[in-house]
């Protein structure tokens, strides 16, 4: 069985992810209400609740094959300050970093390190953040490369997310798990341009890893929509009407559009801040209806929280995608505990990692590299 660390945990969709073939040894989040969640999923045994600047080497058991660490992404987001990893969200990428060079020190650094963040990472001052993390990676002797995967391969949500997976330097990694060159699926150009940021050792190191083509998508935005949702109420009549109004001509064509299908059809809408005509700033509902929803995002305020439109013929319905729907949407099982109260559900759904991308990482990349180093002989493949 393999072991990891699951740092910025968060309720443990990481840990849901890698499965029942790997066992928790730490777990660490600063955040009470998502503890909360992780202990009520997980249990507390392996929890340590309390600012990762303020956890050291001591407090982290034995050594691990994997540390996960989906660090704070607000600084690094397109829709966030600019701050990058000199921020004080994103920032704490160093804090954690530091514990690797601890446990480095004491010949413990795990075997494998992967690191999830937003796009937004690649380029965030001007591709200087990405060239950061790179070397760090390098200057403690990992070899890493990195993939884009968006959960839409996987689940009924756009939401694609950067990937850097790094293998500690005295391990060999399998041929079968590098290209030559750049995947277009899985390396995109920003990616390849911010490889290009990376100097010295950080490039000499760098992996093209190799990952199959993801399974067709069975599940559409309209499976996981229920009837009777629990936690949100549907819409007045009037309230969906103000909803409409809101809309652009464009978007009032999508609606439109769906009432012509012959089918019930279910879009996902935000409100989004636009220029209007005169130049003044306008508030717009926009709306998707193409079997896909938008990402989740955390709620601050309204307008980031998702709201569905449900057509079905003439009639049209709204409301706020329920906590239940948000989970089913980050692949989060059906007997998965959530808050009971809705903005606590959502913003955990919303910070989270989509559990089927964790879980094709590790039977495409990190279990192969494990069964490969031969890290624990009663370990095997999920």
């Amino acid at each position: 069985m393999a072991q990891f660390y699951e740092f910025f945990a968060g309720g443990g969709m990481a840990r849901a992810g890698l499965g029942r073939e790997w066992h928790c040894l730490f777990a660490n989040d600063f955040d009470l209400k998502k503890a909360a969640s992780y202990t009520a999923n997980w249990g507390a045994k392996d929890l340590l609740v309390g600012d990762i600047a303020e956890v050291s080497s001591a407090d982290i058991p034995s050594a691990a094959d994997l540390a996960w660490a989906s660090f704070p992404c607000q600084d690094l987001s397109l829709a966030g300050t600019g701050a990058g990893l000199k921020g004080e969200r994103s920032g704490t990428f160093w804090p954690f970093w530091n514990l690797m060079r601890e446990l480095n020190t004491e010949q413990r650094a795990p075997r494998l390190i992967v690191l999830e963040n937003v796009c937004g990472a690649l380029t965030s001052h001007s591709g200087k953040d990405f060239a950061a993390i790179g070397g760090a990676l390098a200057n403690e002797d990992y070899k890493f490369g990195a993939v884009i995967i968006d959960a839409v391969d996987f689940l009924p949500q756009s939401r694609p997310r950067l990937f850097i997976i790094g293998v500690r330097g005295d391990l060999d990694i399998p041929d079968t798990l590098k290209l030559s060159g750049p995947n277009p699926k899985w390396h995109t150009e920003r990616l390849i341009k911010a490889r290009e940021t990376l100097s010295g050792k950080a490039a000499a190191n760098w992996i093209w890893w190799h990952l199959p083509a993801p399974p067709p998508r069975k599940m559409t935005f309209a499976d996981i929509i229920e009837e009777n949702p629990a936690g949100v109420k549907w819409h007045t009549q009037e309230e969906t009407m103000r909803l409409l109004g809101m809309m652009s001509e464009i978007n009032l064509k999508k609606v439109a559009a769906a009432k012509q299908a012959g089918k019930r059809m279910v879009g996902g809408i935000y409100k989004r801040t636009r220029l209007g005509e005169l130049g003044c700033k306008t508030q717009r509902a926009e709306v998707r209806f193409d079997d896909v929803a938008g990402c989740l995002r955390t709620p601050v305020g309204g307008s980031s929280r998702q709201s569905i439109l449900m057509i079905d013929g003439e009639q049209a319905r709204s409301r706020l995608l329920s906590p239940r729907e948000a989970a089913r949407l980050m692949g989060l099982p059906e007997d998965y505990k959530l808050p009971e109260k809705y903005n606590e559900a959502y913003h955990l759904a919303g910070d989270g990692v989509a559990v089927p991308v964790v879980r094709f990482l590790a039977e495409h990349i990190l279990e192969p590299l494990l069964i490969g180093l031969n890290s624990a002989s009663n370990w095997k493949a999920a």
